[in-house]
C-alpha cells in the first residue's frame, strides 16, 4: 500500500482558533508529541506574523529531531526571509508559501490578472529555491479556482522545482466528488506531475473536511494536512485522527497507509485540548468521550458477546484501556501508581507522583467513585510550570437568594496571607472582585467556560478562563468537585500566566493576514 504523508498544521493554522494563543513552552510540548505521534511533517508557525512567532517556531526547530519543521511565508521575500531565519538549527527544514489563485481573491484581495498572479508565484519559488531543498506551494482557495489555471499554477510550480504542490479548499466550500476531481484532473494533464507530491488542505465549514481529504486521496493524493482534533480557524480543519483510523480501518477499500504511531492519538489529542483550551466534544470521531462509551442495553449486550458486534475500531488502538479501574479512598499509593501508568503517565517523577496522590485522596474523601476521567483531570490541570506569584488558601462563600452574595477570599503571595471579603452579583462574580482586590489586577474577564469531568452530582467541575489586560491575554485552568472553587483555581491561574508574560519580553501582535 502507498504512505499517505502526514503535514501537521496545528501550530499554525490550529492556533489561528479564535480565543487560543500558545506561548513557546506550550507549542514545543506539542511539537514534541506530534513527533511521538510520527508525522512527518510539522508546520510550526507563520514567522513573519511577530518576533514572538519566529522565536517559537524557532523553538521549535531546534527541538525536533525526527521530522521535518516548516514555516509559512506569503509569496514575498520579507516572508520567506523570515522563514530562513526561523528554522536556523532545523535538523530538517522546509518552507510552505502559498498564494490566492480564485477569481474572488485575485479580484478582491489581490488586485491581480491571472498572469500576475503567475509572475509573483514564480518569483516566490525561485527565491525560496535559493534558501530551501524542499518547497511546498500552496493555491489559496485552490476549490473555488478555474481548473484550467489551477492546471497552469500547479505546472509553473512543477517546473520551478517544489516538493509539494498543495490543493487547500480554504473555506470548505466543495463536496468529495468536486474535490477528488481536481486531484484526477491535475494527475491526468499537468506534465511531470509524477515528479512532486500532490497535498489536500480541507476546511470544514460545510463538515465535509474530512470526506473530502480521503477523496482527494482516493484520486492520488499524496499527503493530507489537517490537525490534532480538528481545530483550526472558523469550523476547522481536517482531523487527523480520523483520516489516519479511516485508512487504518479501511485499509481494504483506501489502499494507502499513514505510518503514524496510532496508540500516540488519544495522548495527542488531550494534550491538544488542554494547552488550547478547546475542549473535544463528547461525540467527536476517534477521541470523543463517548466515541468508546456503550449505554443502550442491546449495545452492551452485543459488546458483551463479541466487541465488534458495536465497535469497529478498539480503543487500545489510540492508546485507550479497554476496561475502568475505579479507584477509592482506601485504595494505596501502590494501586494508584499503576493506574497513572496504565492512562500513560508513565514518566512522573516520585514528587509528582505523591503531589497527585494527595489530590486524589483529597477528591475520594469529597467523591464516592474517582474515574480515570477524573485522574486525569487531577494530573493535567497544571502541568506546565508557571511561577506561582498568587495560591488560593481559603475560599468562604454565603449565598442566601434574598440577599446579595459575598466571598472571603485568603490568597499567598509573596508579601505573605492576605484576606479580603466582597459582594457579588453571584457567587463567582464575589469570588472575582475579592481576588481583584487582593491582587490589585485590573484585567477583563474575556471567556468563562465549565464542563463536567464525569457525570453524576459529584463529578469534578473543569473550569476554564481567559483574562485580558491590556493587549495581553491568558488562560487559567482549574478542577474541583465545587465549581466555585474551580473558578477561583482557574482565575488565579490565568493571572499567574499574566503576569509571567507581562515579565518576560512582550511579544508584537500578529499582523492581519489572510492565511490558507
Amino acid at each position: 500500500m502507498r504512505k499517505i504523508y502526514i503535514f501537521d498544521t496545528t501550530l499554525r493554522d490550529g492556533e489561528q482558533s479564535p480565543g487560543v494563543n500558545l506561548n513557546t513552552q506550550e507549542k514545543v510540548e506539542i511539537a514534541l508529541q506530534l513527533e511521538k505521534l510520527g508525522v512527518d511533517r510539522i508546520e510550526a508557525g507563520f514567522p513573519a506574523a511577530s518576533p514572538g512567532d519566529l522565536a517559537a517556531v524557532n523553538a521549535v526547530a531546534r527541538a525536533v529531531k525526527n521530522a521535518s519543521v516548516m514555516g509559512l511565508a506569503r509569496s514575498v521575500e520579507k516572508d520567506i526571509d523570515a522563514v530562513k531565519e526561523a528554522l536556523k538549527g532545523a535538523a530538517d527544514p522546509a518552507i510552505h508559501i502559498f498564494l490566492a489563485t480564485s477569481p474572488i481573491h485575485r479580484k478582491h484581495k489581490l488586485r491581480m490578472e491571472k498572469e500576475q498572479v503567475l509572475e509573483t508565484a514564480e518569483r516566490a519559488i525561485r527565491y525560496a529555491k535559493k534558501h530551501f531543498a524542499r518547497v511546498e506551494f500552496s493555491a489559496e482557495d485552490a476549490g473555488r479556482t478555474e481548473l484550467d489555471f489551477l492546471c497552469q499554477v500547479t505546472e509553473l510550480a512543477v517546473r520551478e522545482g517544489v516538493s509539494v504542490v498543495n490543493i487547500p479548499d480554504t473555506v470548505g466550500y466543495l463536496n468529495p466528488q468536486e474535490f477528488g476531481h481536481i486531484f484526477k484532473t491535475l494527475k491526468e494533464k499537468v506534465p511531470g506531475i509524477e515528479q512532486i507530491q500532490l497535498s489536500a488542505h480541507c476546511h470544514d465549514d460545510l463538515g465535509m473536511a474530512t470526506a473530502n481529504s480521503l477523496a482527494a486521496i482516493l484520486n492520488g493524493a499524496d499527503q493530507i494536512e489537517g490537525t490534532i482534533n480538528g481545530i483550526g480557524e472558523r469550523a476547522g480543519n481536517t482531523a487527523l485522527e480520523e483520516v489516519a483510523l479511516a485508512l487504518a480501518t479501511r485499509a481494504d477499500f483506501f489502499q494507502a497507509k499513514t505510518t503514524l504511531n496510532l496508540k500516540e492519538i488519544a495522548k495527542t489529542s488531550r494534550l491538544v485540548s488542554k494547552l488550547t483550551g478547546m475542549a473535544v466534544p463528547g461525540n467527536k470521531a476517534i477521541v470523543g468521550a463517548n466515541a468508546f462509551a456503550h449505554e443502550s442495553g442491546i449495545h452492551q449486550d452485543g459488546m458483551l458477546k463479541e466487541k465488534t458486534t458495536y465497535e469497529i475500531i478498539s480503543p487500545e488502538t489510540i492508546g485507550l484501556k479497554d476496561s475502568k479501574l475505579v479507584l477509592g479512598k482506601h485504595s494505596g499509593r501502590h494501586a494508584f501508581r499503576e493506574k497513572l501508568i496504565d492512562l500513560g503517565f508513565e514518566d512522573l517523577t516520585e514528587d509528582q507522583v505523591n503531589a497527585a496522590f494527595g489530590k486524589f485522596k483529597d477528591l475520594a474523601d469529597r467523591k464516592k467513585d474517582v474515574s480515570n476521567e477524573d485522574i486525569i483531570a487531577l494530573l493535567e490541570e497544571k502541568m506546565v510550570d508557571t511561577p506561582e506569584v498568587f495560591a488560593l488558601e481559603q475560599l468562604i462563600v454565603s449565598f442566601d437568594s434574598h440577599s446579595t452574595p459575598n466571598a472571603t477570599v485568603r490568597l499567598k503571595t509573596p508579601q505573605g496571607i492576605v484576606e479580603t471579603k466582597s459582594e457579588g452579583n453571584g457567587s463567582i462574580d464575589a469570588v472575582y472582585r475579592a481576588i481583584d482586590a487582593l491582587t490589585k489586577e485590573e484585567v477583563v474577564l474575556d471567556d468563562y467556560t465549565i464542563k463536567s469531568v464525569t457525570d453524576g452530582t459529584d463529578a469534578l467541575g473543569d473550569v476554564h478562563v481567559v483574562l485580558k489586560q491590556g493587549d495581553e491575554s491568558a488562560q487559567g485552568r482549574g478542577v474541583s468537585t465545587d465549581i466555585i472553587e474551580a473558578s477561583a483555581r482557574a482565575y488565579v491561574d490565568a493571572l499567574n500566566r499574566l503576569i509571567d508574560k507581562k515579565n518576560a519580553p512582550r511579544r508584537n501582535r500578529r499582523d492581519n493576514v489572510t492565511l490558507i
